[in-house]
């Protein structure tokens, strides 16, 4: 099992990466073989709709710190995208990540990528209430199901805003903890 987590949080020790971070422990003390991604640490542009990936390619033409991003994502049997919530979405690190999967579909909008993924979905929110912000994960989860990953979990964090509540949350951490149990399974 290759696990992959895609960490859209400038912030290093931020909550969405924390939650990823045990996720991807807990699946490797149970031999998966994970990798991580700080996307606030890669030098990458956003999508140049020049629909090269369409036309010529299979693939994203840029060729910057996403691309090995982007073909783990191919390898890999599961992906954990976290991040953030800003101004009411995800990070810009992380939408800009986003909108370059776009390579992933061929020009029928049929998916590139091998049926059958799984993927984790970690967004933090200072917001106590989860129905703010509720709206966010429907509009990528249409996209992860276009790609074909076919088993999609949601771990969502609401305030308090602290960069480091998530670990002393221990319905966060457990929700983490089955999650991992469930890629493992």
């Amino acid at each position: 099992m290759k696990i992959i987590a895609i960490l859209g949080s400038p912030r290093a020790k931020s909550n969405s990466t924390a939650l990823a971070k045990t996720i991807l422990s807990a699946t490797a003390e149970k031999g998966a073989e994970i990798q991580e991604f700080q996307l606030n640490k890669l030098n990458y542009k956003g999508c140049q709709a020049c629909e090269t990936c369409k036309t010529k390619l299979d693939r994203c033409v840029l060729k910057d710190d996403l691309t090995v991003v982007l073909d783990a994502i191919r390898e890999a049997d599961a992906v954990i995208f976290a991040s953030p919530n800003y101004f009411g979405e995800v990070s810009g690190q992380f939408k800009t990540f986003f909108d370059r999967t776009y390579s992933f579909l061929d020009p029928d909008f049929s998916s590139r990528l091998q049926p059958g993924k799984t993927s984790v979905f970690i967004f933090s929110q200072g917001q106590p209430s989860l129905e703010i912000y509720a709206d966010v994960y429907p509009r990528y989860e249409m996209w992860l199901s276009r790609y074909g990953f076919s088993k999609k979990h949601l771990l969502r964090m609401n305030g308090p805003r602290p960069a480091d509540s998530a670990a002393s949350r221990s319905d966060l951490i457990d929700q983490a903890r089955k999650i991992a149990e469930s890629l493992m399974a």
